[in-house]
C-alpha cells in the first residue's frame, strides 16, 4: 500500500468536498456544515488572507477551539502556502509566551479569549495582522466575504515546503516547535487512511483537535464532542458516549486518560458502543487494564489501536488490542517492556546504542544487537527534519543519513524476533543504581499488574530506586499490606528486587496534552522531599 500522497492536504480536502457536497463535514453543538460550505470557506478564507498582505511561506499563530473556524482556518492557511503555528494551550501562559516569541508570527488568528491573553501576555509583537474568530466563520466574514466571487487562484506546489510549526507539550522539556512539511502531512494522512481502510462518509468522534483535521480531510464526518480539550483525563463520559450513539459514530480517537474515564464508565454502566468500527489511541501506552475495558464496550472483532510515536514522527508502529490482551500484555507483567507493534509501512525503525550526546552522522554500526535494548530511531516520510529556531535540539534530536534524517524518539527500547518493538520507557528517566541501570517500563509493568493499583513510577533518588504508587481508588487495601504485597512481588524478578524503597501520591502528576505522560521529573522530586 502507497503510504504518501502526491498532493497536499488543503487539496485532499477540497477535491473530497467536490464529491461529497451537502454530506456534514462538521456536527458541533447541534449545528451542521456540510463539505460544500467548510470548502467554500476554505477557498475565501486563503483568498482573503493573501489580500489581507500575508505572502506564501509566512508564521501564523493560531488558537482558535475546535470548530468550524478551526477546521476552515487550518486548511485555508494550508491552502495558501500560508504557515500555521500550533501550541497546545495547556502548556501555561508563559511557556505560550515563549513560543509565540520563538516563532515570530506575522498574523494572530485567536478567538476572543486568546487575544485577550495575546493583549495581557504582550505575545507576539511581530504580528501585524489579528484576526478575532468567535466561534463560527461568518464572524471573520469580512476576511472571508472580500472579494469572494474571485477565484482563488494559489495553491501548494512543493510538498517539501514548511506546512506548519508544531510545538510538542514540554512533559520532557521545553516546549520545542517541529516543523511539519506539506508532505509529512500527506504521509500521515496516506497512513491513516491504508492502515485502518477509512471509508468517505463515515462518522468519526475526534478528541484530540489536529486529528479531526486528517479526518475531514478523509472525507469522514467529525462530530466535535463537548469536552476541555486540554484535559481529556478529566471528560465526562456521557460526552463521549452520547454524541458516538447519537450519531452512530464508526471511529473515536482519545488519549490513554480519556478512555481509561470511558471504559470505566462502560464497566460500571453496563454501555455498549456497537457502531464503533475502530478507536485508536495515541500519547502513552494504554495499559491491559484499559484496553479490556474499552474492548468490551465494543463490537466483537471491533480493536483499540495505539499508534506508537511522537510530535515530530507519527505514526512510527501500531499494535492492536487482540495481540496485547491475547499475548504481549503477559509479557509486559513479567517485566518485558510494553510491545508498541510492528513499524508501519514506509518508517524505517532501528535500535541503536544508548548515547546521551549528539550523533551527526548515521552508521550502520550504531545498530545494538538483536533483542538488545537501545534507543530507538526512525526515519521516513513521516520524520520531520528539524526544530524551528532550535538548532541544539536538532543536533540532539537527528541525525543524517544521507538526503534524509533519522529521528531520536528520546525513548528505549528493542525489536524482538517478530520484528515488534517494545518501549521500556524514556531515555531521560531511566534510573542508575549501583552495577547498571533500571528502565522505567519494565519495572512498572510488574507491580502494576497488581489488582489495586492504578499506576505506578519509577523514579530515582540519590542513587536509590524508588517505586511511587498511585493506588486504585476502589481498593480497600491499606498502604501498609499493599507495600508488603508488591515488595514480594518484586522480589521474584532480578531487574525489580531492588526496589525496596515504595511512596504512594494520590494522583500522579501527568502531561498537559493527553494527560496519560507521568511527569516522573515532578514526583522525583516529591519523592526527595518525602525521603529527606
Amino acid at each position: 500500500m502507497s503510504t504518501t500522497l502526491q498532493t497536499d492536504v488543503a487539496s485532499l480536502f477540497l477535491d473530497v468536498a467536490r464529491r461529497l457536497g451537502d454530506k456534514p463535514a462538521l456536527i458541533r453543538r447541534g449545528e451542521t456544515t456540510s463539505f460544500a460550505e467548510l470548502a467554500r470557506d476554505v477557498e475565501r478564507l486563503a483568498s482573503g488572507l493573501l489580500r489581507a498582505g500575508l505572502h506564501p511561506g509566512d508564521r501564523i499563530a493560531l488558537l482558535v477551539p475546535p470548530s468550524r473556524d478551526l477546521y476552515a482556518c487550518t486548511f485555508a492557511l494550508f491552502r495558501a502556502g500560508l504557515v500555521p503555528v500550533l501550541i497546545d494551550p495547556g502548556i501555561g501562559f508563559r511557556n505560550m509566551g515563549r513560543c509565540l516569541a520563538e516563532a515570530e508570527p506575522v498574523a494572530f488568528i485567536g478567538s476572543p479569549k486568546a487575544h485577550l491573553a495575546r493583549i495581557l501576555g504582550r505575545w507576539a509583537p511581530t504580528s501585524r495582522l489579528n484576526i478575532v474568530a468567535d466561534g463560527s466563520v461568518p464572524g471573520m466574514s469580512r476576511l472571508r466575504d472580500d472579494h469572494a466571487d474571485e477565484p482563488f487562484t494559489g495553491g501548494v506546489e512543493d510538498l517539501e515546503a514548511t506546512a506548519a510549526v508544531l510545538f510538542t507539550s514540554g512533559s520532557t522539556g521545553a516546549p520545542k516547535g517541529a516543523v511539519y512539511t506539506h508532505g509529512m502531512f500527506a504521509a500521515q494522512v496516506a497512513a491513516l487512511r491504508s492502515l485502518f481502510d477509512v471509508k468517505e462518509g463515515e462518522v468519526s468522534v475526534p478528541t484530540f483537535p489536529l486529528f479531526g483535521l486528517f479526518d475531514a480531510a478523509l472525507g469522514q464526518t467529525c462530530v466535535v464532542p463537548e469536552m476541555d480539550f486540554t484535559r481529556p483525563g478529566s471528560v465526562d463520559p456521557m460526552s463521549i458516549v452520547g454524541p458516538v450513539q447519537k450519531h452512530g459514530a464508526h471511529q473515536l480517537f482519545g488519549s490513554p486518560a480519556l478512555l481509561d474515564r470511558l471504559g470505566r464508565f462502560g464497566e460500571k454502566h453496563g454501555v455498549a458502543l456497537p457502531s464503533l468500527r475502530r478507536v485508536m489511541s495515541a500519547g502513552a501506552p494504554v495499559s491491559a487494564k484499559v484496553l479490556e475495558r474499552v474492548t468490551k464496550m465494543l463490537a466483537p472483532g471491533v480493536q483499540v489501536f495505539t499508534p506508537y510515536g511522537a510530535t515530530e514522527a507519527l505514526p512510527v508502529a501500531l499494535i492492536g488490542s487482540d495481540e496485547v490482551l491475547g499475548e504481549t500484555a503477559a509479557m509486559t507483567e513479567q517485566g518485558g517492556g510494553v510491545c508498541v507493534g510492528r513499524p508501519v509501512p514506509g518508517a524505517e525503525v532501528a535500535v541503536m546504542r544508548i548515547s546521551d550526546g549528539p550523533v551527526s552522522e548515521w552508521d550502520d554500526g550504531l545498530r545494538v544487537r538483536a533483542g538488545e535494548v537501545g534507543e530507538i530511531v526512525v526515519k521516513g516520510p513521516m520524520v520531520s527534519r528539524e526544530y524551528l529556531r532550535r538548532p541544539e535540539a536538532t543536533a540532539a534530536a537527528k541525525i543524517r543519513d544521507g538526503s534524509q534524517v533519522r529521528h531520536r524518539m528520546g525513548d528505549l527500547g528493542r525489536q524482538d524476533e517478530k520484528g515488534r518493538l517494545w518501549f521500556y520507557g524514556r531515555k531521560a528517566h531511566r534510573v542508575r543504581v549501583p552495577g547498571g541501570e533500571l528502565y522505567t517500563i519494565p519495572v512498572e509493568g510488574v507491580f502494576n499488574a497488581h489488582p489495586a493499583v492504578k499506576r505506578t513510577a519509577l523514579v530515582g533518588v540519590g542513587g536509590r530506586p524508588v517505586l511511587c504508587v498511585e493506588k486504585e481508588s476502589s481498593t480497600k487495601m491499606n498502604d501498609a499490606d499493599l507495600t508488603k504485597e508488591l515488595l514480594s512481588i518484586g522480589a521474584r524478578h532480578s531487574h525489580t528486587k531492588t526496589v525496596t524503597t515504595i511512596l504512594f501520591h494520590p494522583s500522579f502528576p501527568v502531561d498537559i496534552r493527553h494527560n496519560a505522560k507521568i511527569s516522573r521529573e515532578s514526583l522525583s522530586v516529591w519523592a526527595a522531599g518525602r525521603l529527606s
